[in-house]
């Protein structure tokens, strides 16, 4: 008996010591928790700690797939390699005040040329936390720490001397369009304004550079015009004409005019910048959920370059700051105007996706009927010698995953030739993160499961799809939400 009564009292004291220890454990874990959280806040990056180590981790798994831009060989291809019509890029920004009040953390990571988003998750016992990690590849992928000039340079800096600078002579007239395209607030307007400015300088000095140059553009056989005007609810208005009204016509031979636009002529680099200040400044902004000054029209500065004597038209470069996309969930307390426009820019933005796949696809039907703004731009897609960027902007908060994703995959799916993989295998690869047995996709979804366990790699087996339907439902991801938008149109149009 008395035996029996020991037992169970060294039972008790090794459970009392266990319990001591959990105490401990918790302890420590709490404090390192708080340590944790403080560095995070310090380094800009406050949010849930248990998803910035999953997203820390990933980053210290994958910090060797970054390479270099290589932007020689990038402005030789564009310059003369018909083959590459198209050059489609990826640029985040670092987090807003806005994102830093409401403790959200950064979720995407930029490694040239792939751009990964780690959006966070739950099981579903509520408590174990994982990560889906959805990578892209692109041309070119620019993290928060690259500056505008380096997206001007690998993006419209060959285009303008592809206008300006080619000896191509002939009937054939260079045509070159720049995009800016991304989720309402992602910095879109910033990164297109830098580049407007560089194209300022860069126009001038290219024209200066081709004096000796008989076959190219120069300030003696050239001059500069500029066109701003925007696109805001099925109307176009002149942005530099006192916002008057314009029309759309085509003519006999096919060529679409825009009837009433006027063109200033700029002869030095100052003259350029305050025509482009004055038409931004009277571009249509309202403000949204997302952003207090949203960009509500798709606003396009054309740059034409004609011959001084006959009047000819020897290059053209547009600059195109696109609305916002937006989802129907995230129209939900605007009013029907808001709701209207919203429902126009995302049916305007899949008629674009598709006239540039047809561009890079040398495809024989080019849809640029579906919206004014592809019928405004059909020289720019259906001419033979039109080349185009596509700078896709990116917002790193981690409550804006899912619009981030949208973002990727209209970029992603706008090149029907394919850059590569997204993330190559790596022999250096941590054991905990084993690479995949196949070759990995164009875009990957890697889930990272419970912080204490070891993560797997889950392909991802959704398939392309090209139906516009589908790619509607992904970006406005509400059907009734879209639904009450569409009829909003049909009102409008009876109206």
């Amino acid at each position: 008996m008395l035996a029996a009564k020991d037992q169970t009292r060294l039972r008790i004291e090794r459970m009392e010591a266990e319990r001591e220890q959990r105490r401990l454990r918790t302890k420590e874990l709490r404090i390192s928790r708080a340590e944790e959280e403080r560095v995070s806040r310090a380094n800009g990056n406050p949010g849930d700690v248990d998803f910035i180590g999953l997203v820390r981790r990933w980053r210290d798994d994958h910090a060797g797939l970054a390479r270099p831009h290589d932007n020689h060989s990038e402005a030789t291809s564009r310059s003369g390699d018909d083959d590459d019509k198209i050059c489609v890029c990826v640029r985040k920004r670092p987090l807003n005040s806005k994102e830093l009040l409401k403790k959200e953390h950064d979720a995407v990571s930029v490694l040239h040329p792939t751009a990964t988003v780690h959006s966070a998750k739950l099981r579903v016992d509520g408590i174990s936390k994982y990560c889906d990690h959805n990578s892209f590849k692109f041309d070119h992928a620019f993290d928060e720490d690259a500056s505008t000039e380096d997206v001007y340079v690998c993006t419209a800096k060959p285009l303008v001397s592809y206008v300006c600078g080619t000896a191509r002579g002939g009937s054939v007239v260079p045509r070159a369009t720049v995009f800016a395209y991304g989720q309402t607030g992602s910095g879109k307007t910033f990164t297109m304004g830098g580049i407007q400015k560089m194209v300022a300088d860069d126009v001038f000095l290219t024209l200066s550079n081709n004096s000796f140059d008989d076959t190219g553009c120069s300030l003696e056989n050239t001059t500069c015009s500029i066109a701003i005007f925007e696109i805001y609810g099925g109307r176009i208005q002149d942005l530099l004409n006192n916002r008057n009204r314009l029309k759309v016509l085509e003519d006999g031979r096919g060529e679409v005019v825009v009837s009433g636009l006027r063109e200033f002529e700029a002869s030095s680099p100052r003259e350029f910048l305050r025509l482009l200040d004055e038409g931004n400044d009277n571009r249509t902004t309202h403000a949204t959920e997302a952003n207090d000054v949203s960009s509500r029209s798709h606003a396009i500065c054309q740059i034409l370059f004609r011959d001084r004597r006959t009047g000819r038209m020897r290059g053209k470069l547009s600059l195109v700051d696109l609305a916002g996309s937006e989802r129907g969930s995230d129209t939900k307390s605007h009013n029907r105007q808001r709701r209207t426009e919203s429902s126009e820019i995302n049916t305007s933005l899949l008629a674009l996706k598709e006239c540039i796949r047809a561009i890079d696809s040398d495809s024989k039907h080019v849809p640029y009927r579906q919206s004014k703004l592809t019928l405004i731009l059909k020289d720019c897609f259906v001419s033979k010698s039109a080349r185009t960027a596509m700078i896709a902007t990116l917002s790193p908060g981690s409550y804006s995953t899912d619009h981030t994703v949208n973002t990727l995959r209209y970029a992603d799916r706008i090149k029907e030739k394919k850059v590569g993989t997204a993330l190559a295998p790596s022999n250096n690869r941590s054991p905990a993160r084993p690479a995949p047995a196949r070759k990995s996709p164009v875009r990957e979804k890697t889930a990272a499961v419970a912080v204490d366990s070891k993560p797997v790699i889950i392909p991802d087996e959704r398939d392309d799809y090209d139906d516009d339907f589908d790619e509607l439902d992904d970006i406005m991801n509400d059907d009734a939400s879209y639904d009450e938008q569409a009829g909003g149109i049909g009102i409008d149009a009876q109206e």
